[in-house]
């Protein structure tokens, strides 16, 4: 029997990309489709951007979904999730846009996963408004390791992933299995 889509309001809240991503790793933790419209209302250009596109497809590209809206601009989304499969993953946001919040995306659902899997995104590491890759290594990665959740990360710099450019990578490597 086929669920129908979630409606998710994408102005609640602070109304910017976070509504997105949680949308995201929830469907892909449960299985559940849904539908996000007004995405990011409350900003000053509403609407995917690159970093949230980016989101979008390696959350599509993990689960083999089907979506629909997936395009920079679009103010409405609609993703349907098959099974999370862990391996061997490669982004480029093609901007500065913060590879931390694409990684934060997929984390829970590739750690919940039976295998092993590797995450590369290319974009921004040190970017304002998200937190920067030492962030992620040394308070987020420890802080869910207590919580079971282990994963590895390492970042390639050939420079300081800033705007506009960006250009560094981040890349994640999570065991699998975790409960």
């Amino acid at each position: 029997m086929m669920t129908a889509p979630i409606a998710v309001d994408g102005a609640m809240g602070e109304g910017g990309g976070q509504v997105l991503r949680t949308a995201l790793s929830l469907s892909l933790l449960t299985g559940q489709s849904f539908r996000l419209s007004r995405i990011r209302a409350n900003r000053q250009r509403p609407g995917l951007r690159p970093q949230h596109l980016a989101a979008v497809q390696a959350a599509a590209q993990v689960s083999g979904a089907r979506v629909s809206g997936d395009r920079v601009g679009s103010e409405a989304i609609e993703l349907a999730p098959g099974p999370v499969r862990s391996g061997d993953y490669f982004f480029d946001i093609g901007t500065a846009g913060a590879t931390a919040l694409v990684l934060q995306t997929l984390l829970l659902p590739l750690a919940l996963a039976p295998g092993r899997s590797s995450v590369t995104i290319r974009g921004g590491t040190h970017v304002p408004l998200s937190p920067c890759f030492h962030y992620l290594d040394w308070n987020w990665r420890p802080f869910l390791a207590r919580i079971g959740m282990y994963f590895d990360l390492t970042m390639t710099m050939t420079m300081a992933g800033f705007y506009p450019q960006g250009g560094s990578e981040l890349q994640a490597a999570i065991p699998g299995g975790a409960r």
